[in-house]
């Protein structure tokens, strides 16, 4: 009889739930360290109101494969709504700009119009060069005019550095990648995107990506509240908590893993690891004046707070009451409860505090040799049965769709 690999997956969130059930034909257990299931897409209820505690997690999928795998779990009909992405830029002295702005030029003022149509020209001329790092293509994709206006002091915000230090990596499918053409055309015919990958999306009907997390965790072996600081080697196995697992997926946060890992010697890593850049999120739950939008973002340097996520949009069940509108109200790095107050007196749909959380890693930062060291590292963990999957594991700008896909590639190559 053939012996049923153990395997131990460490953290609970979209990934480790994920590749949990992607592996149920073998003997999986999940270590999650707090008590409940969801890592980044965790919710709480505050006041009666729906918390995303990181973002405002939706899900939608170009992948058919994640889609499929997705819906086996779910009822979309009765327990998801679907929804037509609504998102806007309030830049100062313009009227609400739909998103992508490069669609809506047709709002501004002539004098920036005919700077932007410039610009597109510019575009067209230079189109052979090639962009170096996030400036150069944020510049010569949408022209300098645009650069100015938005995408710098939008993207300023959320980085805090120069935009010519992001290198190019993390960019596949987290922007539209419109022509001159397609920017033109667009505009004359007042186009709507439905190109991207939540220009429409799913979700649930009540408990937000609570409700996906605690799903998805039914019927695979979990225990909570057990934080992982030893995965020994012993033998041809792993040792975890006094059990023995021939394979760890490893799901947490890479930075942990030099001083927790032995058996291998990954003391090469060290400091590229300690060296890896991040960003937390300051989260702000706020009642809000209604309007009809999914996501506001906030390129006005007047305040440090980048994007509304209009949470109480997607769900009635997400405010207290019908009177009540809730949104997130999302700030890079720390930013401490008086200043919040004070800079939500500047910022515009009349937000009203109701409470906050700062979570410290959110946002991974590659350089332009992160994904070269994870590559090595990753061989290195892969000849031993240690493999490493999930956002601050790979140290990758996954969203949950893409967790989901990387869960299901990973889950091809094993064994």
């Amino acid at each position: 009889m053939e012996i049923v690999k153990k395997i131990a997956v460490i953290g609970g969130g979209i990934s480790g739930l994920s590749i949990a059930h992607l592996l149920k034909k073998y003997d999986v257990k999940v270590f999650e360290k707090e008590s409940k299931p969801g890592g980044l897409i965790k919710c709480d209820i505050v006041k009666g109101n729906l918390y995303h505690k990181v973002g405002g997690h939706v899900f939608n999928s170009r992948r058919q494969d994640v889609l499929e795998w997705f819906w086996k779990f779910f009822n979309k009909d009765v327990e998801f709504t679907k929804a037509i992405r609504n998102a806007v830029a309030s830049i100062p002295n313009t009227p609400i700009c739909p998103y992508p702005i490069e669609n809506h030029i047709y709002i501004y003022e002539r004098e920036i119009q005919r700077n932007i149509i410039k610009d597109i020209f510019g575009i067209e001329e230079n189109k052979n060069g090639k962009p170096n790092n996030f400036e150069e293509f944020l510049i010569s994709r949408f022209g300098k005019t645009l650069y100015e206006i938005y995408f710098k002091p939008y993207n300023q915000k959320i980085w805090k550095q120069d935009l010519r230090n992001i290198p190019l990596s993390w960019l596949e499918g987290k922007l539209p990648m419109p022509t001159p053409e397609e920017i033109i055309f667009n505009n004359f015919n007042h186009v709507k995107e439905m190109n991207m990958v939540h220009s429409s999306f799913y979700y649930p009907q009540s408990n937000g990506s609570q409700f996906i997390a605690d799903r998805l965790a039914k019927d695979i072996s979990i225990e909570y509240n057990s934080g992982i600081d030893s995965i020994k080697k012993e033998g041809s196995g792993w040792n975890i908590q006094g059990e023995l697992f021939d394979a760890v997926i490893f799901c947490g946060n890479i930075k942990e893993l030099p001083s927790i890992l032995s058996g291998i010697d990954i003391s090469a890593y060290r400091l590229e690891i300690e060296s890896l850049g991040y960003h937390g999120t300051t989260s702000v739950l706020c009642e809000t004046e209604h309007t009809d939008y999914s996501w506001i973002y906030l390129p006005d340097p007047e305040y440090d707070a980048h994007r509304i996520i209009c949470t109480g949009n997607f769900a009635a069940s997400n405010n207290a009451t019908s009177s009540v509108r809730t949104a997130t109200l999302e700030f890079t790095d720390y930013i401490g409860q008086e200043e919040i107050l004070q800079q939500i007196k500047k910022i515009p749909f009349s937000l009203k505090y109701i409470t906050h959380e700062y979570t410290k890693y959110t946002y991974p930062i590659q350089s332009p040799d992160t994904r070269q060291m994870l590559n090595s590292l990753k061989s290195k963990l892969i000849s031993e049965n240690v493999y490493l999957l999930g956002r601050f594991a790979e140290w990758e700008y996954y969203n949950m769709d893409a967790a989901m896909g990387a869960a299901i590639d990973l889950s091809k190559k094993l064994f």
